[in-house]
């Protein structure tokens, strides 16, 4: 049964790259073939504009992006990535990398030799050898979710811990205002574990963040329970009685238009705020727990270099390019990402404003990056089963303990197998 699988795919990837050409190279030009994954009408037309420069700056050589539909955007990668032919440049995400590499469809980036590797920020050389150590990719930003909150609310200091933020959310809540958009459905579960790290504070292990150094579970502490506790009165007493299915698009609609007066959310929802026509709001670094830390993984994606490129010198060069500093800045500004380069610092669209509380968190020692586990074989099922798990919480099905000694025991497991 698989062989016919595959010649569809095969098929697929036929019809992907015929569409997206412009006929063959003449004499002595070279083609890069280059393909991204999160697709949309503004965002192509940005990178076109990009890899027009690019060219302008590397006579004989031309770009031809592939921009799939943004649902089958990764499947149309995957299935490419398996013929081994026909690309040399592609969108490489936080989920998709260590699968790539595994596979032996991304070629190491070379970073010595190159000036635009010092300006990168530590964040983004730190995320750019995750997978194993080497550089497979070059982060072109970040997602990292900061605390908006609405001024015309009668919050004028926004809370610094999670306790804080619950007693400002019960008090905002009257009538039909509530205090904070909640995440009750497909990715909740993140939001109770950042709570539960932060409870857990300087004993956890930030390089494997489901742990506490002492190689115990987050999970298995009465802070945690403390943790899951404040999680649910949140939701009961300061959130929206539908936010128990909330996700993305619901918790903005739900800030934007009035009903929440917080929300934490990633920087592409200051573009979303500003355009909503609401002027009383600003932005604070996310709460910290009793012991003054703040635990948080960032998504990210980058631009990498496939291993059986034909040009992979210049396929090295576009992703550099991309990667500098005007080019990447640029980049992150109509992407709304927060940038990889050390330069944007001094730059007004990240230092005002909006924007200045992303920066403050980088900046504090106490508001931590960690990173999630994806190394662990359970990793996937963990996302679908917690968040099953904080419905089930939040709705009185599952107690705060019943929830923790299942993800306690899950990832002590998971350790072993690692081991």
């Amino acid at each position: 049964m698989r062989k016919p699988v595959l010649a569809a795919a095969a098929v697929t990837v036929t019809l992907v790259l015929a569409g997206c050409g412009s006929g063959e190279p003449s004499a002595g030009e070279i083609r890069l073939r280059m393909i991204e994954s999160l697709t949309g009408p503004e965002r192509t037309k940005l990178i076109r504009s990009l890899l027009k420069d690019f060219e302008r700056a590397h006579p004989g050589v031309t770009v031809e992006l592939i921009s799939p539909p943004l649902d089958s955007a990764d499947q149309k990668i995957t299935q490419i990535l398996q013929t081994k032919k026909g690309l040399d440049v592609l969108e490489v995400r936080d989920h998709t990398a260590k699968s790539f590499s595994n596979n032996g469809w991304l070629a190491e980036l070379p970073t010595t030799g190159w000036a635009g590797w010092a300006d990168l920020t530590d964040l983004a050389r730190k995320k750019a050898v995750e997978v194993g150590g080497k550089a497979y990719l070059i982060p072109y930003g970040f997602y990292q979710r900061t605390l908006f909150y609405r001024t015309d609310f009668g919050m004028t200091t926004p809370p610094a811990t999670w306790q804080e933020l619950y007693e400002a959310g019960k008090k905002m809540t009257t009538g039909d205002r509530y205090g904070y958009s909640f995440r009750g459905g497909k990715g909740g579960a993140d939001y109770a574990v950042m709570m539960i790290s932060a409870y857990n504070g300087d004993a956890v292990n930030p390089e494997k963040s489901f742990f506490l150094k002492d190689k115990r579970t987050i999970f298995s502490t009465p802070e945690a329970a403390q943790a899951l506790d404040l999680f649910v009165k949140i939701f009961k007493e300061a959130s929206p009685p539908d936010s128990v299915s909330w996700g993305y698009p619901e918790m903005v609609q739900g800030f934007t238009s009035g009903v929440t007066g917080m929300l934490i959310q990633d920087p592409e929802v200051i573009k979303t705020v500003e355009e909503s026509g609401v002027t009383a709001w600003a932005t604070a670094p996310i709460p910290k727990g009793p012991t003054g830390y703040a635990y948080q993984p960032v998504g990210y994606a980058g631009w990498g270099v496939t291993s059986f490129s034909r040009h992979p010198k210049e396929a090295v060069a576009l992703v550099r390019f991309l990667s500098e500093a005007k080019q990447s800045i640029a980049f992150a500004k109509g992407n709304s990402l927060i940038p990889i380069s050390r330069q944007a610092q001094s730059d007004p669209q990240f230092s005002q404003g909006a924007w200045r509380a992303y920066l403050q968190a980088q900046q504090d020692p106490k508001q931590v990056i960690t990173i999630r586990p994806v190394d662990y074989p359970g990793w996937s099922q963990f996302l679908v089963d917690s968040d099953r798990d904080v419905q089930a919480l939040i709705t009185g099905k599952k107690s705060t303990a019943e929830v923790l000694r299942s993800w306690d025991a899950f990832w002590a497991d998971q350790a072993k197998k690692v081991s």
